[in-house]
């Protein structure tokens, strides 16, 4: 899933590509050990690891602010904890 210049990504969306690039660093980081063990030098396929875990990184920053925003949507106890499922005076 790619994002495209002034479309904003929801939540899911969010979470997706995070999912997706974190398989992408895993196999990246299987081709560098690959290519470490064969004597080949590794130092682009380092530089693009690093690109590929700051894009996670704030992936993981723009999901935590939606997540943040959001819950301030949600109703709380005045102590501020969210308030889960049904509450006692409404049970049955």
């Amino acid at each position: 899933m790619v994002a495209f210049k002034g479309v904003a990504m929801g939540l899911d969306g969010i979470r997706n590509e995070i999912s997706y690039m974190r398989r992408q660093i895993g196999r990246q980081q299987t081709e560098i050990q690959t290519l470490r063990r064969a004597g080949i030098s590794t130092a682009s396929a380092e530089t693009l690891l690093t690109r590929m875990q700051a894009k996670v990184e704030g992936l993981c920053g723009q999901r935590d602010q939606l997540l943040a925003e959001e819950g301030l949507n949600l109703k709380s106890y005045a102590s501020g904890k969210r308030i889960k499922g049904t509450p006692a005076h409404r049970r049955a």
